[in-house]
């Protein structure tokens, strides 16, 4: 798939304020500091499109991006660090299941997770609440770059085991760097995949 426009729609605080339309829409979820901005940045080709912070938990709003006057790119919140209250955090989190459970556009969720750590609690929860209400999801696996490749291999095969133990089946899975690429050609063509198929 080749981008050839890309551009901000609108933030949403309330599930009220999505936009009314049926195109498909691929939301992008991870824990905060995964590197999802720069992600989001490198698969559209445009700097600066999300914002991208030094400080985990930028990201409040449901971000959505109007992709090829087709179909939209989801920038949720993340999850784990951001330094909000726990009402705060309590009203994200409800923002999000909200989001992933009840939107009908919604085509696909990529959970990014950095590749670098081993399994954690949270994102292992949080993939198996996907798996219990269905959602169609895949794993991209980001920073790749700063690990070799055999490092990556051995991390990812780690990741697969860990998953196997609970999944008969495992997600598509995707490897990623914002800074050389990685991944981009892999995930756009998915995508376009889905779009054909709907």
């Amino acid at each position: 798939m080749q981008i050839t426009s890309a551009e901000f729609l609108k933030s949403c605080a309330k599930v009220s304020d999505l936009p009314g339309t049926h195109a498909p829409e691929y939301a992008f979820i991870g824990r905060s500091n995964v590197g999802k901005s720069s992600l989001i940045n490198m698969l559209t080709a445009v700097k600066g499109l999300a914002q991208t912070s030094s400080k985990p938990g930028k990201t409040l709003l449901v971000n959505y991006f109007t992709i090829n006057n087709s179909w939209f790119l989801v920038d949720l919140p993340g999850y784990g660090f951001a330094k909000v209250s726990k009402e705060e955090r309590a009203r994200l989190e409800q923002r999000i299941k909200s989001y992933i459970a009840n939107r009908e556009q919604l085509t696909n969720l990529f959970l990014l997770v950095d590749c670098r750590l081993e399994p954690q609690k949270i994102d292992l929860e949080f993939i198996d609440w996907l798996g219990e209400n269905g959602i169609p999801f895949s794993i991209v696996f980001t920073k790749a770059d700063k690990l070799s490749k055999k490092a990556l291999d051995e991390h990812i095969a780690a990741y697969k085991q860990t998953l196997a133990e609970t999944w008969e089946n495992l997600p598509p899975i995707f490897c990623s760097s914002a800074e050389t690429r990685m991944g981009r050609d892999e995930l756009l063509d998915y995508i376009e995949e889905i779009n054909r198929s709907l």
